[in-house]
């Protein structure tokens, strides 16, 4: 079974907090009003970053107050109440499945785990993505071992999930959630004994780690805590049996390249690179499925 363990670290004492999100610290200020701004709050502009009211304002744009709509520094739409409304709903669909699981029973779960080809007790036929059940490469992801796989997996959705909601935007940090999940199935599918089940969203959530350490760097945080945690998350990967490291590797590689893809973009061709990235990762996933499927059958 596919568990793993996260923690994440709160950011160093010393930099300012933003002036709209007090006790979020932050090292990067608006270039017109020179407040402490976070993530979630700053707007891409020529230079730099700004506030979003000194962009709804048009201080120094020459511009009207609507010309420039606030954005998230991936280029998303700021977005009006909940900041981790996408976090929490897709922590909702872990826990329902959750419980899905302890009420119906293994049955459930041997449905859609990820699995590549064999017979499983219960059901007439062999079974697996390689027997045409490829939604088991999705499904796998909202399905879990036990309590403490859940609820390690549950608080990293929530620690590292809310900061990157913030700075990318629902869509695209949705977008990047899906890919990783998918990548670290794909390569889970391709590399994993055919008759091995696995489960659990950590090839998501290291997807979500890739894309944390990828903005830490564009905003110029200090790196040594987030190599640490990365450091100590692999070795528990490969030091601890009933994990399914590929999920964990496949996921990180994605999440890296889908958080270069979004937080490096240029903003001419921003949409572009963006889901341009998403596509090619997905495109890479689709090609490892079907190499193993060819293998299986």
């Amino acid at each position: 079974m596919n568990q793993d363990q996260h923690q994440d670290q709160a950011g160093q004492a010393g930099p300012p907090s933003c002036y709209r999100h007090p006790g979020v610290a932050t090292g990067i200020s608006c270039t017109r009003c020179e407040r402490p701004i976070c993530p979630q709050c700053m707007v891409s502009a020529s230079v730099g970053f700004q506030c979003p009211e000194c962009v709804r304002s048009g201080s120094g744009t020459g511009h009207a107050p609507s010309a420039n709509q606030p954005r998230t520094v991936a280029g998303g739409a700021l977005a009006a109440g909940d900041p981790q409304l996408v976090t929490k709903i897709l922590i909702g669909l872990n826990l329902a499945a959750f419980l899905v699981q302890l009420v119906v029973g293994d049955r459930f779960t041997d449905a859609f785990y990820l699995l590549g080809h064999t017979f499983v007790p219960g059901f007439e036929g062999t079974q697996g993505v390689a027997d045409g059940q490829w939604y088991r490469l999705l499904t796998s992801m909202f399905l879990h071992g036990g309590y403490l796989h859940i609820g390690f997996n549950m608080l990293s959705l929530w620690w590292l999930g809310g900061p990157l909601e913030a700075a990318l935007g629902r869509v695209r940090y949705l977008a990047l959630y899906v890919v990783s999940g998918l990548a670290g199935s794909a390569l889970t599918y391709l590399l994993a004994a055919p008759n091995a089940p696995s489960l659990g969203a950590s090839g998501a959530i290291f997807g979500l780690f890739g894309a944390v350490a990828v903005l830490m760097r564009r905003l110029k945080y200090d790196m040594r805590p987030v190599i640490g945690l990365l450091v100590v998350n692999l070795i528990f990967t490969f030091s601890w049996s009933g994990i399914a490291w590929q999920a964990h590797v496949g996921g990180l590689v994605a999440g890296v390249l889908v958080g270069i893809g979004m937080v490096h973009a240029p903003a001419e061709r921003r949409n572009l690179v963006q889901w341009g990235t998403c596509a090619a990762v997905l495109a890479a996933s689709l090609a490892l499925v079907l190499i193993r499927t060819a293998q299986l059958t």
